[in-house]
């Protein structure tokens, strides 16, 4: 089943893990339980299920590119519109996404391929990470 899987893919910004597991990814990463994980959604549409966009806001996070958005509600989500990467998320319309490497470390493509259980390729040299903005409800915040 595809998602139980966790997937090593090139992302839309970077060579990640892809999963719908979010222990999985902890167990991998050795990563502190309580932190959460970026939910890359294949869609406007698919974000709405999880959660409600201040208004204020809809027209920014729809056109939107390579970009992360911290709800109100704390929950991070990127729409992903990169056409390789949508191929797996909208077979799945939702995943849990990391970068492929330990908790503080570098990118290390053997540990990498050896910790998931499909590698999609072509895997591409590391991209420039995502941007983050923290949405409020009258208000917005970079954070990187």
């Amino acid at each position: 089943m595809l998602k139980d899987n966790v997937f090593l893919t090139q992302t839309d910004t970077t060579i990640g893990f892809v999963s719908q597991d979010a222990e999985k990814l902890t167990a991998i990463k050795k990563r502190p339980p309580h932190k959460q994980y970026i939910k890359a959604v294949n869609s406007l549409q698919t974000l709405t299920r999880f959660t409600r966009v201040p208004n204020i806001h809809k027209n920014r996070t729809r056109r939107a590119n390579k970009c992360t958005f911290i709800m109100p509600n704390g929950h991070s989500y990127r729409i992903i519109k990169d056409s390789h990467h949508l191929l797996l998320l909208n077979r799945l319309t939702w995943a849990y996404t990391t970068s492929a490497n330990l908790s503080g470390e570098p990118y290390n493509e053997t540990f990498a391929k050896k910790e998931a259980d499909i590698v999609i390729e072509p895997l591409f040299a590391n991209r420039q990470a995502s941007s983050i903005v923290k949405l409020g409800k009258n208000n917005i915040k970079r954070i990187r």
